[in-house]
């Protein structure tokens, strides 16, 4: 599902239009990318979804194009977590 599909179907089912949809939509990847940033919380979404920043520590691993070793730095990632309504439905219940 693309973007504007997804637009679309929010809107449809929310009874909006489809620029306030998007504007939605937008605003809730704002936000949530906000949250994620700061990284002393999680956003929860109780029984969709909760996304939380990790942090990676430093580790060796290898050029693959001359195989020389090498240090990868320590950074953040991003975990999202399916939370159980969602896995029902990915089940196809």
């Amino acid at each position: 599902m693309t973007r504007s599909e997804l637009v679309a179907a929010l809107a449809e089912r929310a009874e909006v239009t489809q620029k306030d949809a998007d504007a939605i939509l937008a605003a809730f990847a704002v936000t949530v990318g906000d949250v994620v940033a700061k990284g002393d919380e999680k956003v929860t979404i109780p029984g969709f979804l909760t996304f939380e920043r990790t942090h990676r520590a430093a580790r060796e691993g290898r050029n693959p194009a001359t195989g020389e070793a090498m240090t990868i730095p320590a950074g953040y990632s991003v975990k999202v977590a399916a939370g159980s309504k969602l896995k029902e439905a990915a089940k196809g219940k």
